[in-house]
């Protein structure tokens, strides 16, 4: 039986507590292309009273000044619900966003990890202290909440990656608005509301609908926001950098990632080529992680190439409700469009697509925005499909000669959010992953994470850290408290008397 919503929800903002009306967005379901939902259009009236919402609840004593040990019983409470409420968050990102819905049940259950981990981590808040300065003189240091916190959600985990976001921002003691892809808004509306009935106060969490013009950019550069936490592509992180520059607010930006996965011939190929199909093609390849680069010893490229294929081929492409669905379909058509037009530009440019590579067709999957899994092999490091950030379900293969050519070739674009090696040397495994370009590396394993694990990149991939304890840090301003136990002698003290 069909687990998504039949009937078209719509929905205002979530503001002060309160459903605030206006104009409307449609939101057509990238599998059928029906519409299944309507979301509140935002402005910039509608972010200014969400940030003067957040800003009069951080200052009031009900949030700022709520005990570290009480915000934590609070995001279990939030934890509990969501639990309760787990397949029907996991029904609207599958419907919204396309995935196949144990997957998105998967991302529900991850986001709850990092309310727990979150609560946890406000339990355990700390500060440290200096003494033995100077005589009867000591120091304390302590992480105070930055404020308000702007969170910006991409639609592609849309329920998880506000969960890796906002229990840590809350964990901090401050106060959010948020706004969510215009095309995936849904689940960020109920978790909203579960924050309420969680017992956290009203205005603690707001959350704005809308595009990013309308909505994003009035939230960068709003006067009452401290902090904006970013998640999406780099060229937008670029423009909320230079939005957030007038004001010197501070930012956190999660942007693109072109993934390389590093075999050796040495390797557990069998269980490479499992865990790099899978890397690859999850989620549709609709992720910053995506495998989206296999550079593999050209003494076993061949035979670990038509492993990979023969996997990536037996992926079944279906329906987000057909419990045997291995991918959905794209967030819509006309990305749809643009995940293809970068497989003919690698195919141009020398590629050779072994598998997939068109639109399928089929009674079932005509209406949707689905694309197969894609394999291009001999991909020369100058070729698009090598560079760009694809987003979609393309996995391209490049052969090395070398352990330094390797590193060199999973370096060699202007992402570093992370990367991967395939090896049974340990050795090999500490030289490489010390040398490779990355926030994340994983060796023998792909995808992985954890919430005690904090996550984020270098170069064009941003800057700035989520979950565990270094997530957290970033919704916080160091601060040192500094004590005299006796008068200081002022430098100015004469000893002789003027003449």
């Amino acid at each position: 039986m069909s687990t998504q919503t039949t009937a078209v929800r719509v929905h205002g903002h979530h503001i002060a507590g309160e459903r605030v009306d206006g104009p409307l967005l449609d939101r057509r379901a990238p599998a059928s292309n029906q519409v299944v939902a309507r979301y509140a259009a935002g402005t910039a009236e509608n972010v200014d009273a969400a940030a003067r919402a957040a800003a009069e609840a951080f200052a009031s004593a009900d949030w700022r000044r709520t005990p570290a040990m009480a915000r934590a019983g609070l995001l279990e409470n939030l934890a509990a619900l969501l639990e309760r409420d787990a397949d029907r968050l996991a029904a609207l990102d599958s419907e919204e966003v396309g995935k196949p819905l144990r997957f998105a049940r998967g991302d529900v259950d991850l986001g709850i990890a990092h309310v727990r981990q979150a609560a946890a981590l406000a339990r355990t808040s700390k500060g440290e202290s200096y003494t033995g300065l100077a005589p009867a003189y000591t120091a304390l240091a302590t992480r105070e909440p930055v404020g308000v916190a702007a969170l910006i959600i991409p639609w592609n985990f849309p329920a998880l990656i506000l969960l890796q976001k906002l229990p840590y921002a809350l964990a901090a003691g401050c106060t959010v608005v948020a706004k969510p892809s215009e095309f995936t808004s849904g689940s960020a509306l109920e978790i909203a509301a579960l924050c309420e009935e969680a017992g956290i106060p009203p205005g603690v969490v707001n959350v704005v609908t809308g595009t990013g013009p309308d909505a994003g950019l009035p939230m960068v550069t709003h006067p009452l926001v401290s902090y904006v936490s970013f998640t999406g592509s780099t060229r937008v992180g670029r423009e909320v950098m230079r939005a957030a520059a007038g004001s010197l607010t501070r930012v956190g930006l999660e942007l693109g990632g072109k993934t390389g996965n590093v075999v050796f011939a040495d390797a557990d190929l069998e269980t490479a080529a499992d865990g790099i199909v899978f890397a690859a093609f999850a989620n549709q390849g609709e992720s910053c992680v995506a495998s989206s680069r296999l550079l593999v010893d050209e003494t076993v490229a061949e035979e670990f190439t038509a492993a990979v294929v023969d996997r990536a081929s037996a992926l079944r492409v279906g329906m987000p409700d057909d419990p045997r669905a291995d991918i959905g379909a794209l967030i819509h058509h006309e990305h749809r469009d643009r995940v293809h037009a970068a497989v003919l530009a690698g195919a141009d440019a020398g590629g050779k697509v072994l598998t997939g590579g068109n639109p399928p067709g089929g009674p079932d999957l005509e209406a949707g925005a689905f694309y197969p899994p894609t394999v291009i092999a001999s991909v020369g490091r100058e070729s698009p499909v090598f560079q760009k950030e694809i987003f979609g379900p393309v996995l391209s293969v490049t052969t090395f000669r070398s352990e330094r050519e390797a590193v060199e070739l999973a370096n060699a674009t202007d992402y570093g959010l992370a990367q991967s090696v395939w090896t049974t040397n340990l050795d090999r495994a500490f030289a490489v992953s010390r040398d490779l370009e990355a926030g994340t590396v994983w060796v023998n394993t792909a995808t992985d994470g954890s919430p005690a694990l904090a996550f984020g990149g270098v170069k064009a991939s941003g800057f700035g850290r989520e979950a565990g304890e270094e997530g957290l840090r970033e919704f916080t301003e160091y601060k040192t408290v500094q004590f005299r136990g006796e008068p200081r002698v002022s430098p100015f003290a004469r000893t002789e008397p003027a003449r």
